[in-house]
């Protein structure tokens, strides 16, 4: 890597990372406080947002956010908490007990699963000789691991500035040095943390044009699909579900697909062709989760606009998982600070996914619900590792797509090959039957938009 040219980029870069890279193999200690019980659900019945998940659940998750960077976790425990602490969020007697702790076992990080102050991380730090991350930190640091492509990369470096910028205390304890009118820092009288937020604004902003560049070229393909056009279908739900797996048992290919949280970050699209021979864009998206930073729900808005643009959205569950409905919850915020209803059952499909992990009895309980609710509503049950379910969830993505489109009956001489192959390639076949003539009579489903130039090849097509 190439050193930064000037003093301003040399400096930027300092700033640009809100973390020193965490090295694998680290061993980390995983603390998750949380209110107790009771305080809970005082916070509840006063209208504020309390995570209604059981404690050792988010610890369970915060402990998966650890590992998918390769920390060594020595163990993790919960702190309860009555009530946050300004200068350390948990109280000083359970900071003096972990800090024999963090001595004894060689720690050199913490994971702290909240979201701390800026005084907070650094009094932490100071009580415990050892590196304090909070959960939004450890989110950007998994982010910037896994982003790879220009767009991704981009929208990482804009939320770790974002987050950055309002940290600087970390940095510097001396705010009211000035500086006078000299160097790359600015005017008389700037301090240094007035010129390192002005060097951060000036980044995010040149981060923000090029990323509106990149937003621009995605439009252009987003519009070129159109003109084909297929329709869009994409895979949302919380990390970890298995969009990624049953994306490539669709669209048979190769995508990154762990059992690790935010194993993709980066959209990936591919051509499916569904049953009666339509074809349909399928797109893989970055997972969800609980308490995810506003920054990164906002800054990747631009990735996640496939998911707004799309014709069909399949909500993948972990049923396996003893929070999936809790977990359904979380995605049903997301979609909303989206502007996507997520009720809305037209466009909506359920899939219900990890079949394979279910008990025989939970198995047969889950399929029997599916088969006894309505198909505008159904949820489907699949493995899309063993792909047990994934014809029929097919068959309802063409079912969902089919909605308010019209089907034509039309005769297509012998002679018309080309009028055939145009129907194969632009219409879904329902039907077809040959008569002693030759004639093929066909019933067919346009596609959308295509039914102009249908009628044109075929003016006697009859509605059905």
């Amino acid at each position: 890597m190439t050193e930064p040219k000037t003093p301003g980029e040399h400096r930027l870069a300092q700033l640009a990372e809100p973390e020193k890279e965490v090295a694998a193999g680290t061993r980390t200690l995983v603390v998750g406080p949380y209110l107790t019980r009771r305080r809970r659900a005082s916070v509840a019945s006063d209208g504020e947002d309390a995570n209604p998940r059981p404690p050792e659940a988010r610890l369970d998750e915060a402990t998966g956010l650890a590992g998918a960077i390769d920390l060594t976790i020595v163990t993790s425990l919960i702190a309860p908490l009555s009530s946050p602490r300004p200068a350390t969020y948990i109280g000083s007697g359970k900071v003096d007990e972990l800090a024999a702790f963090i001595r004894a076992e060689e720690i050199g990080l913490v994971v702290m699963d909240c979201a701390l102050s800026p005084v907070q991380q650094r009094n932490l730090e100071k009580a415990w000789g050892a590196k304090v991350i909070d959960r939004t930190g450890l989110i950007l640091e998994i982010f910037g691991r896994r982003a790879r492509t220009k767009e991704g990369t981009l929208q990482v470096e804009l939320a770790h500035l974002s987050y950055q910028k309002g940290r600087l205390v970390r940095s510097w304890t001396h705010l009211e040095r000035q500086r006078g009118g000299f160097g790359f820092l600015g005017g008389p009288g700037e301090t240094q943390i007035e010129a390192d937020r002005r060097l951060i604004q000036e980044r995010m902003n040149r981060i923000e044009r090029d990323l509106e560049g990149v937003v621009k070229t995605r439009n252009l393909h987003r519009v070129s699909r159109r003109r084909v056009p297929y329709p869009i279908i994409a895979l949302v739900g919380y990390t970890n579900a298995g969009k990624s797996t049953l994306f490539n048992r669709m669209t048979q290919a190769e995508v990154l697909a762990e059992n690790m949280l935010f194993a993709t970050l980066d959209p990936t699209s591919r051509a499916i062709e569904l049953p009666h021979g339509e074809k349909a864009i399928l797109s893989d998206t970055v997972g969800f989760i609980s308490d995810l930073p506003t920054m990164l729900v906002a800054a990747f808005r631009a990735t996640l606009e496939d998911v707004v643009e799309a014709d069909i959205l399949l909500h993948v569950r972990d049923v396996s998982h003893g929070e999936t409905e809790a977990q359904a919850g979380d995605v049903a915020v997301v979609l909303r600070e989206l502007g996507i209803d997520p009720d809305d059952t037209r466009r909506i499909i359920e899939v219900w996914n990890k079949a394979d992990l279910l008990p025989p009895a939970d198995h047969d309980r889950l399929a029997a619900t599916s088969e006894r609710t309505g198909e505008e509503r159904r949820p489907i049950l699949i493995s899309a590792l063993t792909g047990e379910g994934v014809p029929e969830l097919l068959s309802t993505i063409e079912q969902h797509l089919a909605l308010g489109r019209l089907t034509y009956e039309v005769d297509v001489a012998p002679e018309d090959g080309q009028g055939l192959a145009w129907l194969h390639e632009n219409t879904e076949i329902l039907s077809r039957e040959t008569k002693e003539n030759g004639h093929s009579v066909l019933h067919v489903r346009l596609v959308s938009g295509k039914e102009p130039r249908f009628l044109n090849r075929f003016p006697q097509a009859r509605v059905l």
